[in-house]
C-alpha cells in the first residue's frame, strides 16, 4: 500500500504514499504526544520539572463562517488553495502597504481609564455627513449600517441591493436578517490629510447603539491599525499617517 500513489494528493502531486510529507508529519505528531504523556507521568511521581522553553505546536485550526459558508464547492476549493499556498513567486503588495505605522509615548492620552474596556468609537464622514458614533469592531466580519442611519443620510431604500443570508452575534442567540446592502463613500481625516474609500455595508432593520459598525473589511480597506489602550486608530494617508482619536 505504501508503494501506491498517494491518495491524498492525487490532483496536486505525484508521489508515493510512503513519501507523503503530510502523513509523516501526522505520525511524528503522534510520537511527540506520546513523549509528552510519558513526561507528564514522570512529573506526577515527584521529579523536578525543568523549563521546557517555547511551546511546541502540533496542530493549527481554522474557523470558517459568514460568507465562506455560502461558497460553492469550486469556490471552497480555490479558497483552500489560497490558504495553503506557501509562497508567491512574485510578491503582490497591497496599496498603502509601504507606510510604516507605530505607536509611542506621543500617542499616550493624558489619562487612560480602564485600558482595554472601552471600544474605539470614531466620527468619520459617510456620504456628506459626519457621524459621531461609529464603532470600530475588529471582531466583526461585516460592515453594518442601520436603516435609521440611512434615513439620517437621506438615502432612499430603493438604492439598496439584495443581500444573501444573515448573520449572528449582534442579537444574542438570534439570527439577524439583512434588509440589503449598499456601497457608500467613507472618509477619515481632515482637509489637510484624508483618505476616502467606498465600503460595502450590510443593512439591518433593527435599532442599534451606534450609527454604524465597521468590521474587518473596513480595517483592511483603509489598512488601519487600532490601539485599544490609547483608543486611537492609525492609517496611511497621502500626506503621512492619519491618526483618528475616539470621539
Amino acid at each position: 500500500m505504501l508503494k501506491e500513489p498517494c491518495p491524498y494528493h492525487k490532483s496536486v502531486a505525484n508521489h508515493k504514499l510512503e513519501d507523503c510529507c503530510t502523513l509523516k508529519k501526522y505520525f511524528d505528531g503522534l510520537g511527540l504526544k506520546k513523549d509528552d504523556q510519558r513526561k507528564g507521568k514522570s512529573d506526577d511521581k515527584g521529579e523536578n520539572k525543568e523549563d521546557e522553553g517555547f511551546l511546541t505546536v502540533h496542530d493549527c485550526y481554522m474557523i470558517y463562517g459568514v460568507l465562506s459558508t455560502q461558497l460553492t464547492a469550486r469556490q471552497h476549493k480555490r479558497e483552500r488553495r489560497e490558504v495553503f499556498a506557501a509562497m508567491m513567486a512574485v510578491p503582490q503588495y497591497l496599496n498603502w502597504s509601504s507606510t510604516p505605522i507605530t505607536f509611542n509615548r506621543d500617542d499616550h492620552p493624558d489619562r487612560v481609564v480602564a485600558p482595554g474596556v472601552y471600544p474605539p468609537v470614531v466620527d468619520p464622514i459617510i456620504v456628506n455627513t459626519r457621524l459621531s458614533k461609529v464603532l470600530m469592531d475588529g471582531g466583526s466580519s461585516l460592515n453594518i449600517i442601520y436603516l435609521e442611519t440611512l434615513d439620517l443620510l437621506g438615502i432612499e431604500r430603493v438604492q439598496l441591493q439584495p443581500s444573501v443570508g444573515g448573520f449572528h452575534g449582534v442579537v444574542p442567540g438570534k439570527k439577524a436578517l439583512l434588509v440589503g446592502r449598499i456601497d457608500l463613500p467613507f472618509c477619515f481625516g481632515m482637509a489637510t490629510n484624508f483618505r476616502k474609500e467606498v465600503l460595502t455595508f450590510e443593512v439591518v432593520g433593527f435599532r442599534g447603539t451606534y450609527h454604524s459598525i465597521i468590521g474587518r473589511p473596513g480595517y483592511a480597506k483603509f489598512m488601519a491599525i487600532p490601539n485599544y489602550t490609547y483608543l486611537k486608530l492609525k492609517m496611511p494617508g497621502p500626506k503621512g499617517v492619519i491618526t483618528v482619536s475616539s470621539s
